[in-house]
């Protein structure tokens, strides 16, 4: 469909890549990888047509289609949502305009003439054009697709020109969805996207049609639409079979295979220039001298790359706070609005945050999450209801916006060195690289950086003079992997506590302990990662505190999960065999529930212990609720742990 034959590419005196060759099929399934600064935004520009090469070719199929979706950049005015999303159909709309002409034609000419005939065969011809597109549902389809990105009814009669930058990318993004191009280049599209509309790209690209080659920071993203990898790395291009995890994999193979080669050829080289240098004198041996000589000069050299030097940053450790983080109770937030009345946020919210607690905070767009993170960072004062903070409780704040706080006239490296002055500046030049700043980078004016340069040095600052109480609204933005894995494993090794918006899978999934959905002007609480609270929302046993009213806690439990009938006797044919992703699956349910069972009883003993201390019947009343909340949580913990377990040991009698 379409081919790159030795094609390469500079920027300036700095080459790209060299030598890349790629063949894309009509089936292409590509996720493009690679250090910021390799060329991937670029290979995708040239693959679009947008950029050309330096040298080398690119060739197309006759008659493919293209659509490529930049990182950013694109306005669009003039035109409502849903009609500049309907207007990819124009070219269906003249066809039935010009179908309903042919009709007219027929019916007024001889039908056995020439013109007839030649109506007759375009009209055929279109008729099969809007019977494969479908021409009566193309506005289903464009409010299927609208919705998929977010975008309410409301939001559908809005201008375009009304949405922000955002907003106006999802816009692009869902009009390339509706054209179905041969080949879709998509730059990054999950950058503007919460975590429900990427959940629903992700579906959507897995039911696909047609070919996509796209760039992404999000592990997750990756892992579940491609299956294939293409690295720019060391200036050429390195094709791997299989989605992001396999592609890590098979990188550590390739490089440890590569190692092994270097090495051994480098024992041969050393042994003929032994030989050469030992006996190049003698007479006797001047056959096996040149013979060797000529051996030496067929080598091809290996050449090992440079190894990308991985960083382990340390967080300093903060001073420990009390038990008991936070507490909320009845917590309300009203917004008046414009025009006159007032818009409910929420209310109604009761929860309470513990020491070393990692709380993934997540809901669609407009939920709330912003505001309840302002909330407890006391950026905004709440409706009612009442935030109380714990003892020794030190909170940081990390906002979307955060670099619009940093002083535009301070030298990066001189404003970390200035908050962090017990860190040597190797290390904090080692951090400062592994968030993109590198070489005399860091001695720039923080007012010459860009908005997403000075957020990432902002993350970087945080994280060299952390406080024991972290706020951070959407810290993985503008990040790369590789700066990604560094906060990862540093937010891991912290020990104070974390609530955080993320709308990355592996993000979320690798940090967090609990789940906070804001839906419905109600907050939901789950215990465990992403992977948990989705389970749980899909049917799975859900333990959650729904701080439904300021005097009580109530618990949801939706239908029990009923895990596959098991039959426990000695003929293995009698056991249902699952799959290794299920059976992983509920080996990793098994595991959690072992380890919530004895938290929860923790948990259970300390309201026991608070029932005993009377303060106020309200408050008694409150705490006999919580009290049950709980218990009905462990008991179900327990129903599931011992399903799971017979479950698991028939598994492995059938074996």
């Amino acid at each position: 469909m379409l081919q790159l034959s030795a094609a390469g590419k500079r920027f300036g005196q700095k080459l790209l890549f060299d030598d890349a060759n790629w063949l894309i099929t009509p089936d292409e399934r590509t996720g493009l990888v690679g250090g910021n600064g390799t060329g991937k935004s670029t290979l995708l520009k040239v693959l679009a047509g947008v950029e050309t090469l330096d040298y080398g070719a690119l060739t197309r199929v006759k008659g493919m289609t293209l659509g490529y979706l930049p990182q950013d950049g694109l306005a669009l005015r003039g035109k409502t949502v849903f009609a500049e999303c309907l207007s990819v159909f124009d070219h269906l709309h003249a066809m039935e305009t010009e179908s309903s002409e042919l009709m007219t034609t027929m019916s007024e000419k001889d039908p056995t003439g020439k013109e007839y005939a030649a109506a007759a065969d375009r009209y055929s011809e279109i008729a099969d054009q809007l019977h494969v597109h479908d021409i009566y549902t193309l506005d289903s389809q464009v409010g299927a697709v609208l919705g998929g990105l977010g975008f309410t009814k409301e939001d559908w009669d809005r201008k375009t020109e009304e949405f922000s930058g955002g907003w106006q990318m999802r816009i692009a993004l869902a009009k390339l969805l509706l054209q179905k191009p041969s080949l879709l280049l998509l730059d990054e599209p999950t950058n503007h996207l919460d975590l429900e509309s990427r959940n629903w790209l992700e579906n959507y690209l897995h039911d696909y049609p047609n070919a996509f080659i796209l760039i992404s920071h999000d592990r997750y993203f990756l892992d579940v639409t491609v299956n294939k990898t293409v690295e720019l790395w060391n200036k050429r291009m390195h094709t791997y079979h299989g989605n992001y995890e396999k592609y890590v994999t098979q990188k550590e193979e390739r490089r440890t295979q590569l190692m092994s080669a270097y090495k051994n050829q480098k024992d041969r080289i050393e042994a003929l220039e032994a030989f050469i240098n030992r006996f190049r004198a003698q007479a006797t041996k001047a056959k096996q001298v040149q013979s060797r000589i000529k051996e030496l000069e067929k080598i091809e050299r290996i050449e090992v790359p440079e190894e990308e030097a991985t960083i382990h940053f340390s967080i300093p450790q903060p001073p420990a706070s009390g038990r008991t983080v936070v507490e909320v109770n009845g917590l309300k937030k009203v917004y008046p609005m414009p025009t006159g009345g007032e818009k409910l946020i929420f209310e109604g919210l009761n929860f309470t945050i513990e020491r070393g607690d990692r709380i993934a905070l997540v809901g669609a767009n407009g939920a709330g999450k912003s505001t309840l993170i302002r909330l407890l960072s006391n950026q905004e004062a709440p409706t009612a209801g009442t935030i109380r903070e714990g003892h020794n409780v030190l909170t940081d704040f990390f906002a979307q916006d955060q670099y619009k706080v940093l002083d535009p006239a301070a030298g990066m490296l001189d404003d970390i060195s200035g908050a962090s002055p017990k860190v040597p500046v190797v290390e904090l030049r080692s951090l400062l690289g592994c968030f993109m700043f590198s070489g005399d980078d860091v001695f720039k004016k923080l007012g010459v950086l860009s908005g997403g340069e000075r957020n990432r040095y902002a993350m970087a600052k945080m994280l060299v003079s952390p406080s024991n109480f972290l706020l951070l609204d959407e810290p993985t933005n503008h990040l790369d992997l590789r700066a990604k894995d560094v906060l990862l494993e540093a937010i891991r090794n912290f020990s104070g506590t974390v609530l955080f918006v993320s709308h990355d899978r592996y993000f979320i999934d690798g940090l967090a302990t609990r789940v906070f959905e804001v839906e419905d002007k109600r907050l939901h609480i789950y215990p465990g990662n992403y992977e948990d609270y989705l389970w749980r929302k899909q049917g799975g046993p859900d333990k959650v505190i729904d701080s439904i009213t300021k005097s009580a806690v109530s618990v949801t439990v939706p239908v029990a999960y009923a895990p596959e009938p098991v039959v426990v006797a000695a003929d293995k044919t009698t056991v249902k065999r699952l799959n290794p992703i299920k059976l992983k699956q509920l080996e990793d349910r098994l595991k959690f529930a072992e380890e919530e069972i004895p938290r929860l009883e923790g948990v259970i003993q300390t309201a026991e212990q608070r029932m005993g201390v009377f303060t106020s019947a309200e408050e008694a009343q409150r705490q006999a609720a919580e009290l049950d909340a709980l218990r009905a949580s462990h008991a179900s913990v327990v129903g599931e742990w011992e399903e799971l377990a017979l479950l698991l040991e028939g598994q492995e009698m059938a074996v």
